[in-house]
């Protein structure tokens, strides 16, 4: 089976079953794209049963191939990639996306969780 964002986006209806189901996202960040802003990717991943088994993600402007298998780990063009250990919140960097989704229940539930990110001293 496959399951494409841009099709589902544009309402053709998908449903995950626990055949082998490729997602693929062919432009991933297409409000980036849009706007011309240099961070998207292609990504792609692989389901059996309803649970991923490995994806990949290109990112295309930064010709970086990211892949990552249950159970094997992640890696960024054939490098390892670990977590770094940091267990001080106040001393990371937090990153949020607010989503495509401008339901006011939604944004309600976006802001208060912003809110409380935004009350801890992080760097930004």
């Amino acid at each position: 089976s496959f399951i494409g964002e841009e099709s589902v986006a544009a309402g053709e209806g998908s449903i995950l079953t626990d055949n082998p189901t490729w997602i693929i996202d062919p432009i991933d960040g297409t409000t980036n794209f849009v706007h011309r802003f240099p961070f998207v990717a292609v990504s792609i991943g692989f389901v059996v049963n309803k649970k991923i088994e490995f994806g990949i993600v290109y990112s295309c402007i930064e010709d970086k191939m990211y892949t990552a298998r249950k159970g094997k780990g992640a890696f960024c063009n054939g490098q390892k990639l670990k977590v770094s250990g940091q267990e001080d919140i106040t001393k990371s960097l937090l990153v949020t996306e607010l989503g495509s989704n401008r339901d006011p229940e939604n944004i309600k539930i976006i802001l208060s969780n912003m809110e409380r990110l935004l009350s801890i001293p992080i760097h930004g």
